[in-house]
């Protein structure tokens, strides 16, 4: 049985819709905070349990019975996420889950730039220290995010960042769809498992692909960081996501982003999408979840 977290987010219910497409409903657990919000899985006969990491008592009997369990990593800021993925895990060993699959990041590390890598990092070492067997699916950069990261450059013509560097953008449905792929394979994949798009361009590279979309000229500039945050903050960010995403160009300038890996491509049986196919399909700046 694959018991699944976080289904009624964008990526893990993105997964759970391909592995309907694979596998009989009956061999598929969804777990949800708000088991309200599943309703669209139960209609087609997946068990809905509820769970929360934040709620221990929760967690044992939405994971009982599972072969593996995909754990999604919290994607709230203002989280301790170290200590909810704690409490995950310790609950998948207190059930007697047969395998973890967690959803880490390409920059997993304690010392990127960029705070999330670090939380991934810790997270990892837990799913180590369980005794559990263990996959880490090292994600990388959501290329929906460019929607935002690369400002309003429709309006303005301009890409401004505080640090540039390649970032292998990823493509969500695509790292939703090998996730599938992967939990049907059981167990193919162990440990550290990156998936990436085939390409790392940086934001000169991305202002190029959008002068070429639209024809006219746009362009990269770089722009002092503590203006960067203060502009930020001035258009209703709140400070401390400001500071996060400047670690994200700090880290990208760095070169974390920049592995690319041809396991995704070879799992999908295609080319994963690029950020062009990104920009292109995406016209407006919409922040995505």
């Amino acid at each position: 049985m694959l018991v699944i977290t976080g289904a009624t987010g964008a990526l893990n219910g993105a997964t759970v819709e391909h592995l309907l497409e694979r596998l009989p409903a009956e061999e598929i657990v969804v777990v949800a905070r708000d088991v309200a919000k599943a309703e669209r899985f139960a209609r087609r006969g997946v068990a809905v349990r509820r769970g929360d990491y934040a709620d221990p008592a929760s967690l044992p009997a939405a994971f009982d019975g599972a072969d593996q369990l995909l754990l999604v990593s919290t994607n709230d800021p203002t989280a301790d996420a170290v200590s909810l993925h704690r409490t995950a895990i310790d609950a998948a060993v207190a059930a007697g889950v047969g395998r973890v699959l967690y959803t880490s990041h390409q920059a997993a590390g304690l010392g990127s730039a960029f705070g999330p890598a670090h939380d991934h990092a810790v997270t990892e070492q837990l799913l180590v220290d369980s005794g559990l067997p263990w996959t880490s699916l090292r994600n990388g950069f959501y290329a929906h995010s460019l929607t935002w990261l690369a400002g309003p450059w429709r309006e303005t013509g301009v890409i401004a960042v505080p640090g540039d560097g390649p970032v292998s953008w990823t493509a969500r449905e695509d790292a939703a769809e090998a996730a599938a792929l992967i939990l049907a394979s059981d167990g193919a994949h162990e440990g550290p498992t990156t998936l990436t798009a085939s390409a790392a361009p940086t934001f000169q590279e991305i202002a190029a692909i959008a002068s070429e979309l639209t024809g006219r000229t746009v362009e990269c500039v770089a722009v002092d960081e503590s203006e960067w945050v203060a502009a930020q903050i001035g258009r209703g960010t709140p400070e401390y996501m400001a500071r996060l995403l400047a670690g994200f160009y700090q880290a990208a300038q760095q070169g974390s982003f920049a592995g690319v890996d041809p396991l995704l491509g070879k799992l999908l049986g295609r080319e994963p999408r690029t950020a062009r196919d990104v920009l292109a399909e995406t016209p407006a700046e919409t922040p995505a979840e």
